[in-house]
């Protein structure tokens, strides 16, 4: 069986839309029922999938991944894995997605993190007649990062540095070479580019799995804040993505949070993994600008 596609490139995404008679954006829905067999809702056991169009014509896809034995709000929505799908392939923008379901509003206010979300074209396939139409329609009072932050400021999937460093800590047995310093470097990148600009406490995970390969996530804060996206979750999407396969697959994890932070995810973070990784190891580490 190969390995679950979360990516289809521009040339690739061209000629199949081709073969179709279609347009990238009809192609969209043409992809949901397939992608929705990569969703992980052990709970609900409903399978959600989204695939969207990027500006540069790759297609990403997300889906649904449940927890169990943590509390609901713990779950990875399709269109907040999407939206991490294009962070993690460095697009910044999304031009068009098609959804097996409608976004709930938690969702719908996940999507306000972008700049120019109002005029993203969205396609809901459980509709009974579905058409593209403005996410705007699905919004239309919105409450964003603008009625918070500068119209200057960085949005989701915007280049950002927050210029953390770490801070000195005890020898933990890092020697400068070791995976494990590798595996607390990458979750200080993975901070360094967290978007937190309400509470100013940028936070970042990387995973260490059983092959040796590293996936990095960033903490993703919402204008409305309970739609926020931990950073645990953002580096399961990673290893998802990645192609990883079960939790116990996880030899370590690191993270990173911003020292004296007004949200901490150390206790969250552990929370997770007892239930699905509770054999990895764990570190967390401070940083400080």
């Amino acid at each position: 069986m190969g390995r679950p596609e979360f990516t289809i490139e521009p040339t690739k995404a061209k000629s199949m839309a081709s073969s179709s008679s279609l347009t990238l954006t009809q192609l969209l829905p043409s992809l949901l029922t397939s992608a929705q067999t990569l969703a992980r809702p052990p709970i609900s056991n409903f399978h959600v999938a989204a695939v969207g169009l990027t500006q540069s014509g790759r297609i990403l896809i997300g889906v649904n991944v449940e927890f169990q034995g943590v509390p609901l709000h713990h779950s990875i929505h399709a269109e907040q894995f999407l939206l991490t799908n294009l962070f993690l392939n460095k697009e910044t923008n999304l031009h068009s997605f098609a959804v097996s379901a409608a976004p709930c509003g938690h969702c719908r206010q996940f999507f306000q993190e972008l700049r120019g979300a109002q005029d993203i074209q969205i396609i809901v396939t459980s509709e009974p007649d579905p058409k593209f139409t403005k996410l705007s329609q699905f919004l239309p009072f919105r409450f964003g990062p603008l009625d918070l932050l500068p119209q200057q400021a960085s949005l989701f999937l915007e280049p950002r540095n927050n210029g953390l460093t770490l801070l000195k800590l005890p020898n933990e047995g890092f020697n400068g070479e070791s995976i494990h310093e590798k595996l607390q470097i990458a979750a200080l990148e993975a901070a360094n580019n967290s978007h937190a600009p309400y509470s100013d406490s940028p936070s970042g995970v990387a995973i260490l799995d059983c092959g040796g390969n590293i996936y990095k996530g960033s903490y993703v804060e919402s204008a409305a804040f309970n739609p926020s996206l931990g950073p645990l979750q953002a580096a399961v999407v990673a290893f998802i993505v990645g192609g990883g396969g079960e939790y116990d697959e996880f030899v370590g994890v690191v993270l990173v949070e911003k020292d004296g932070a007004k949200v901490k995810q150390e206790a969250t973070v552990r929370l997770l993994l007892e239930a699905i990784a509770p054999n990895c190891y764990f570190h967390a580490f401070l940083s400080s600008i």
